[in-house]
């Protein structure tokens, strides 16, 4: 599954604090069973806009480690969540796994 959300980057921050941070706790996320990957994308036009694309084997695995991360130690918690105070979130949606593909 597809956890899709945009970021707009807030006054007085900048795109590269934010995905520092990002790239910090995405690493911790990512050793997490059901974990597949995660990407950030720059929006064309628009810099200080982000779309994150966050892969996982199941809505049910994302949603487990994310309750799991609410109660770790507070070092830990810090560097997963970080970077929301770069960034303001737009929640896009939850996708399943493409059913439909055309690849070259």
């Amino acid at each position: 599954m597809k956890y899709i959300f945009e970021i707009k980057i807030k006054i007085g921050h900048t795109v590269e604090e934010y995905a520092a941070a990002w790239k910090r706790g995405s690493e911790i996320i990512q050793q997490k069973s059901g974990a597949r990957n995660t990407r950030l994308h720059r929006k064309i036009g628009d810099p200080n806009t982000l779309l994150a694309i966050a892969e996982w084997e199941s809505k049910e695995a994302r949603d487990k480690v994310m309750a799991e991360l609410e109660s770790v130690d507070e070092v830990t918690h810090k560097i997963v969540y970080e970077h929301h105070k770069f960034g303001e979130f737009i929640k896009i949606g939850e996708y399943e796994d493409a059913e439909w593909e055309v690849v070259p």
